[in-house]
């Protein structure tokens, strides 16, 4: 009898990255919204193209649904080690 609980693992463990990788974006996002454009290397002579704030909106539910997402994955990839334990317990 072959054992094979790799297509969870694979799965949780992709949800997992792809929630991670959503979550450092938009914190990139947040991170790099906060500095206000006068204070980053522009020359005196320019005057500020940028004057109102960016909507970060986006970017927050972006973190909020990449920690979901990494939570999820987590959950599939303890799911799927309880099962896989569960079966060589079975089997042995």
């Amino acid at each position: 009898m072959e054992i094979s609980g790799s297509s969870a693992f694979s799965s949780g463990l992709s949800s997992l990255q792809s929630g991670q990788r959503r979550v450092d974006q938009a914190a990139a996002d947040i991170a790099g919204a906060s500095v206000p454009r006068t204070a980053q290397a522009q020359p005196v002579l320019q005057p500020s193209t940028e004057t109102r704030p960016k909507d970060l909106s986006n970017s927050l539910v972006d973190l909020q649904v990449g920690k979901v997402e990494a939570q999820a994955g987590a959950r599939v990839l303890e799911t799927a080690d309880a099962v896989l334990g569960t079966m060589l317990d079975t089997r042995a």
